[in-house]
């Protein structure tokens, strides 16, 4: 007996020394919460920040070329009419080239420039080479005519030299003529339009040219354009076409026939008032689908 216990009792030593041991290292072999760093601000559910991402902006591609009149702006972007009658709106950054042409030279403004942009005055008849981006059309550069901007100028601030010499018709050049037995009529010329267009014809762009040339030999003459629809369509509808009708008159008549804007008033849409013909026929609607351009003289000042 007491040599059995002598044997057993090295043994249950043994074992009773290794089980901590063995207690300790599958201790550490399980999961760990990680080391909290208590010098970093704690905050909860923090993401993940995201490795190997790549950003991508969207590639700017060559955009149309514009020509028209600007017709509105604000400090980064401006509004330009076209011929049709249509609107489109084009940034203006650091990057555009804002270059004037005339007899005198030609010159080059940076975007950057603040006499370059404060030139991008509403009347001037521009053509905008542009950039298509994901957000519109930015403009690459804008090129006008140097006579164009004096008269832009000159309609912006009314201080030029051409309306201190006008007369008695001076005041009404820049407002809705409200009486028309004030003017008389010295002619009308009537411009043609397709089914629910815009758009000049060829003899519409000659008759117009004749008739701005016809009108400049006259002393104060005017010009009023009033547009006008045929009655297919709501009314709504026809309102919209008939104004856009008459803008694409005054944009050729100024662009092309070179017509000082300052010698028009304010166009006028009718849409389907005061027809020409009668709309139950084919041929009266063609006659009734028409722009008027009438040259007018003020009472108090023709024949002087």
């Amino acid at each position: 007996m007491r040599a059995i216990a002598n044997k057993s009792g090295p043994c249950i030593l043994i074992a009773l020394l290794a089980l901590p041991a063995s207690a300790s290292l599958a201790a550490q072999q399980q999961p760990q919460p990680p080391q909290q760093d208590h010098n970093q601000p704690q905050t909860q559910n923090q993401p993940q920040s995201p490795t190997n991402v790549t950003v991508t902006t969207p590639p700017m591609t060559e955009g149309p070329e514009v020509k028209g009149i600007i017709s509105g702006r604000n400090e980064d972007k401006i509004k330009v009419t076209t011929a049709d009658g249509g609107n489109t709106i084009i940034a203006v950054t650091e990057a555009t080239r804002i270059k004037t042409e005339g007899l005198f030279g030609s010159g080059l403004f940076s975007g950057r420039s603040r006499q370059g942009v404060a030139a991008l005055r509403n009347g001037l008849p521009v053509t905008v080479k542009t950039w298509q981006t994901g957000e519109g059309l930015v403009a690459d550069r804008i090129s006008f005519r140097n006579s164009d901007l004096r008269t832009a100028n000159m309609i912006d601030s009314g201080t030029a030299q051409k309306f201190a010499e006008q007369t008695a018709a001076t005041a009404a050049l820049r407002s809705r003529m409200a009486d028309i037995d004030k003017y008389n009529i010295k002619r009308t010329t009537n411009v043609y339009f397709d089914t629910g267009k815009a758009v000049l014809s060829g003899r519409a762009r000659a008759e117009l040219c004749s008739t701005a040339s016809e009108a400049d030999k006259m002393e104060n003459a005017l010009m009023l354009v009033v547009g006008y629809t045929d009655s297919v369509g709501s009314e709504e509808m026809n309102q919209r076409l008939s104004e856009k009708r008459a803008a694409s008159v005054i944009n050729y008549l100024q662009q092309a026939c070179r017509w000082q804007p300052y010698r028009m008033l304010t166009p006028t849409g009718m849409a389907e008032a005061d027809p020409a013909a009668s709309n139950d026929t084919p041929e009266g609607k063609a006659q009734n689908r028409r722009v008027s351009v009438n040259v007018l003289v003020s009472k108090s000042v023709d024949g002087l």
